[in-house]
């Protein structure tokens, strides 16, 4: 190695004390409401008012501006800080209250953290749930050294906005007006420790005794969808255009399944016919449309994939009229005609394939294998080999290295363009089955539905097994997401298991988490996919842990509050697969976070993350933490407490071999990516604008130049976190051991890895990637 940095002290804070550490005392609180302490703190606010709140204490809300801003009001305050040490500012916010507009922090004028995606986060972004009802949560996150250095008072102000819409491409779309009151500010704290520890005196609440499972809905929503489903099909039936494609895949899927009023209906064949035909004489007067095919969600994604999709799954009712010609395109047969097509989207997708996982999962079935799997059912001169087709999807889904898009497609020399070179040996699942980008992928690494339809694309037909391989990919992927299910409340107060989101590193405004136990609900798949296409007793045992709940209901209900197509035709293959599920035996599973289960600890070195079940402590940590160009030094940590709930971004000590290259951040407030994303309206900037971070060698062969995001320039070899009772070295190379220090005190302690109890001696070596989770005691 020829160059190691073993910390953000050595590497340009002289010694400073950093890490998240133990249980340093506060600098300064101030109580939001309180005459004293306001007056003391100098506060000052503009659009605000104060009331009681929470367990009956004092708060100061931010209320929007008349007429309506996207920005609203603001508190201003000054508090003591710690000019020798690394000092840390946290907010305190009670679960109970529900907004969707947004607190962020600035001080001396500058924006601490970013709006959209950065490591450092802002204030508060809720989703208008309740966040942790009854209780309070506490938000921590670093104050930039050189801001605090040799200071003892700060001036701050909390600012308000509207929500954001991370999709938005002008500033209208992207930030939403304020249009009601923030969450209720209570207390604010400067403290020296990222683990913030709440003094003994200040009231907490106290969590439900026992919550209740829900009791309705029932059974009577799976007649719902099925009404909703058939009533969908009679208006298509009727309507005498042309339907789109989204309208042909859907009855395609609705002909086989028996209960719908298109099962083996001689009627959707014509309308399929009608449809298609449409669809070619389009393409005709528009190629790109292989590309970027009509009437579907994310078009580029798909090209014409859906109507592919459907072409195979009525094979044998369009076989009479393959050989007949299209109407509105003279002297082309449907069979040479769709195959031209289907043969353009696939070309057109392996040159433009998509590096993150879900995408490529995406567009790799529907934009490449599934075209064709079409192609070769009507002309399979035009065909790749089933194992040439295969292979993209096996890069999917990490059965194969993902090498990127194709280079030397016949036709397609002019258009052909440079991926983001990872190298020849990257895959995008991890060894232990979660989603490799820049690190834990919350929401988006729930690709469970995506894995399935790759599976159920592989089916000769809908009723015949697939694809083993990609079969046995998903069962993995499908246990190592269960560790990130744990125990909460739903919106009514009932019993659930919740997703983890706050340490994914493509994860906003998602506190709490979903209602999720087997798999997520998503706009394209209900919640018993995977169990159903699997039969996999562990996750049939989560399926039946949500039927217990009588959660499962009550997911379904919610996505019938969708009135979107895509949604509906998730949920078609909902009733079946419910009554298949219902009716097999009692599995023992349950998933391994819930109450009751025993205590464990699970770690991922490729993606940098810790989960710890504890008790009745549930910790979650993200050491790899959306360090997109350089290494940050930071680490993201969810720590659940039946008490309160501790939210924290923290410094961490971190060993890399260095490139010997910086990376200066950019003066962007909004987000810490695409050249800061949308500019925002006046004089803003951002507190960490100059700072330099150093960057991780880069393997050799992809091409690299500062500022580049890229999964090797923030990732370390070593990482060691300090948080409370938690002591966590994690070892991400392939090659070395490195050693966790111990504080010297500790003799010996349980490693919650292992489960074995380990002499320290001032240190312990953690082998190549492997990981050790001390736990020190409060």
């Amino acid at each position: 190695m020829k160059s190691i940095c073993t910390s953000l002290a050595a590497f340009c804070l002289s010694g400073l004390s950093l890490v998240a550490g133990g249980q340093d005392g506060i600098t300064d609180t101030l109580a939001f409401g309180n005459p004293d302490s306001e007056k003391t703190h100098a506060v000052t606010a503009s659009l605000s008012d104060t009331s009681t709140g929470g367990l009956g204490e004092p708060m100061r809300v931010l209320n929007p501006k008349n007429p309506v801003s996207w920005d609203g009001g603001t508190v201003s305050f000054t508090m003591k800080v710690d000019g020798e040490k690394q000092n840390y500012f946290t907010a305190r916010f009670w679960g109970g209250d529900r907004s969707v507009d947004r607190l962020f922090l600035y001080c001396e004028g500058k924006q601490i953290g970013y709006r959209h995606l950065g490591d450092i986060d802002d204030l508060d972004s809720p989703n208008g749930r309740a966040a942790y009802p009854g209780r309070w949560y506490y938000n921590t996150f670093p104050l930039p050294l050189a801001m605090t250095k040799d200071h003892a008072e700060l001036h701050f102000e909390i600012r308000s906005s509207g929500r954001i819409w991370g999709y938005g491409t002008n500033f209208d779309q992207y930030q939403k007006p304020m249009t009601q009151a923030t969450r209720g500010l209570y207390r604010v704290y400067t403290q020296t420790s990222g683990f913030f520890t709440p003094p003994v005196d200040e009231k907490q609440g106290e969590p439900p005794a026992k919550p209740p499972i829900r009791q309705a809905p029932g059974e009577e929503v799976l007649a719902q969808v099925e009404s909703r489903v058939n009533s969908t099909i009679d208006g298509m039936l009727k309507d005498s255009r042309p339907l789109g494609q989204d309208k042909l895949w859907f009855l395609a899927r609705a002909y086989h399944i028996n209960w719908t009023s298109a099962y083996q209906n001689p009627a959707i064949i014509q309308k399929e016919i009608q449809g298609l035909d449409a669809l070619f004489v389009a393409y005709q007067k528009d190629p790109m449309l292989a590309k970027d095919g009509p009437d579907i969600y994310n078009n580029g994604w798909f090209g014409v994939g859906p109507a592919a999709a459907a072409v195979l799954l009525l094979a044998d009712p369009l076989k009479p009229v393959l050989d007949q010609e299209i109407a509105g395109a003279p002297g082309v047969t449907r069979r040479a005609g769709f195959a031209q097509m289907f043969v353009a989207c696939r070309d057109q997708h392996r040159i433009n394939r998509r590096q993150y996982t879900n995408q490529t999962m995406i567009t790799d079935t529907y934009g490449i294998y599934i075209p064709n799997r079409a192609i070769a059912l009507l002309d399979d001169k035009l065909a790749l080999s089933e194992k040439d087709a295969l292979h993209y999807l096996y890069e999917a889904v990490a059965l194969q290295p993902w090498l990127g898009s194709d280079k030397d497609v016949p036709g397609m020399e002019k258009q052909k363009r440079t991926d983001w070179n990872l190298g020849d040996h990257y895959l995008q699942l991890t060894n232990k089955g979660l989603t490799k980008e820049l690190g834990f992928v919350g929401y988006y690494g729930e690709v469970l539905d995506w894995v399935t339809a790759m599976y159920d694309a592989t089916r000769p037909a809908p009723d015949q097994p697939g694809d083993e391989k990609i079969k046995a990919q998903l069962i993995r992927i499908a246990h190592g997401r269960a560790v990130f299910r744990a125990p909460g409340l739903d919106e009514e107060g009932n019993r659930a298991m919740l997703a983890e989101t706050i340490v994914g590193w493509r994860d906003a405004d998602h506190y709490p988490g979903d209602v999720v136990y087997a798999q997520r609900a998503t706009w394209d798949s209900g919640t018993l996919g995977v169990a159903a296409a699997t039969l996999d007793p562990t996750m049939i045992g989560y399926v039946q842990q949500m039927f217990d709940d009588h959660q499962f209901f009550a997911g379904v209900a919610e996505s019938l509050q969708n009135k979107s197509l895509r949604v509906l035709a998730g949920l078609m293959e909902i009733p079946n697969q419910y009554y298949t599920l219902k009716s097999l035996p009692g599995e023992a599973a349950r998933l391994p976070m819930s109450d009751g289960q025993p205590d464990f600890a699970f770690a991922d070195e490729e993606d940098g993350v810790v989960a710890v079940k504890h008790g009745d402590e549930r910790f979650y940590a993200s050491l790899y933490w959306r360090a997109r160009n350089a290494i940050n030094f930071l680490a993201r940590v969810h720590d659940t407490q039946p008490a309160f709930d501790r939210i924290a971004v923290v410094h961490q000590d971190e060993q890399f071999e260095s490139s010997g290259l910086e990376y200066t951040r950019p003066d962007w407030i909004n987000m810490a990516f695409g050249n800061g994303g949308i500019h925002y309206p006046g004089d803003l900037h951002s507190a960490h604008a100059g700072e330099k971070l150093p960057i991780a060698k880069i393997p050799a062969e992809i091409p690299f130049k500062p500022g580049n995001e890229n999964p090797y320039a923030g990732r370390a070899s070593f990482y060691q976190l300090r948080y409370g009772p938690y002591l966590v070295g994690m070892n991400a190379s392939k090659d070395k051991t490195f050693q966790l220090s111990v504080p010297k005190e500790i003799e010996k302690a349980p490693d919650l890895i292992s489960g074995k109890t380990i002499e320290t001696n001032g240190s312990v070596s953690v082998a190549p990637e492997s990981t050790v989770v001390l736990y020190l005691g409060q």
